[in-house]
């Protein structure tokens, strides 16, 4: 099989990987975002941060949303730090974060031992206008490598700015779910063949995505939920995407 997942605590799974087993890191950890005080850390589930009150769609809650911010750096530095072990030389980490954790989620992966190479951003057409203010309509994806990078191993020239809504309706089965379109170019930065890695793998839209892109994946969830619905998904891909040459007839 091109993936293994995992459901359970991430830097539990994490450190019974072996050395260099991975090409890219790419995750979306829960950003604990709205945590200036406690009682915005402490009161709101993410569901509650993350979906409206009148939402037709019920989706499951999950933890790791209640940290402040120090905890969130230190918990994030630890996590990468393992991630660090796993990835080869040249290979690269790609996390999502909001405006209030982009400070704090480049500290850490500094702290980790990644070399820091810059932000991109993921633009949603369809965020809500804020009367008297600017919009928020971006997410930021910060983006090192463990040490220098080597351009002939996978030689493309990837954008820093991607532009899809998140999924809604049925299409929506995570509280954050990214839009697998967006994850597909991402994982474009792992080699073809190469292997991607998300210890927050969610309903496993970077899964699919690797998969889709010919790179394979491991993954790792918390949340019992969210991992059965990521194996279907990842189950489901991998039948899609066989051909021929992949089956072995036997009489």
């Amino acid at each position: 099989m091109p993936f293994s997942l995992h459901q359970g605590d991430a830097l539990g799974i994490l450190t019974g990987l072996p050395d260099g087993c991975v090409d890219s890191v790419i995750t979306d950890p829960p950003y604990n975002s709205g945590g200036r005080t406690a009682k915005e850390r402490t009161t709101r589930s993410a569901k509650q941060k993350y979906t409206s009150a009148d939402s037709k769609n019920d989706l499951a809650d999950f933890t790791g949303e209640n940290m402040d911010q120090r905890s969130y750096g230190f918990w994030l530095t630890q996590i990468m730090t393992e991630a660090h072990r796993l990835t080869k030389t040249g290979g690269t980490a790609l996390l999502f974060t909001d405006w209030r954790q982009l400070a704090t989620t480049t500290d850490a992966i500094q702290a980790a031992g990644w070399l820091w190479r810059g932000v991109l951003a993921w633009h949603k057409p369809q965020a809500r206008p804020q009367k008297g203010r600017f919009t928020q309509n971006c997410e930021f994806i910060i983006w090192g490598s463990k040490g220098p990078i080597d351009g002939s191993r996978n030689p493309v020239y990837l954008p820093g700015m991607y532009s899809a809504s998140q999924p809604s309706g049925c299409k929506r089965q995570h509280i954050t779910q990214k839009p697998v379109e967006v994850m597909r170019e991402l994982v474009k930065i792992s080699p073809p063949g190469g292997t991607v890695l998300d210890f927050c793998a969610g309903s496993g839209s970077t899964g699919v995505a690797a998969l889709l892109e010919g790179r394979d994946f491991i993954g790792v969830e918390k949340t019992e939920h969210y991992a059965s619905i990521a194996a279907d998904r990842l189950t489901e891909t991998v039948r899609e995407t066989l051909t021929q040459d992949d089956v072995v007839l036997t009489v």
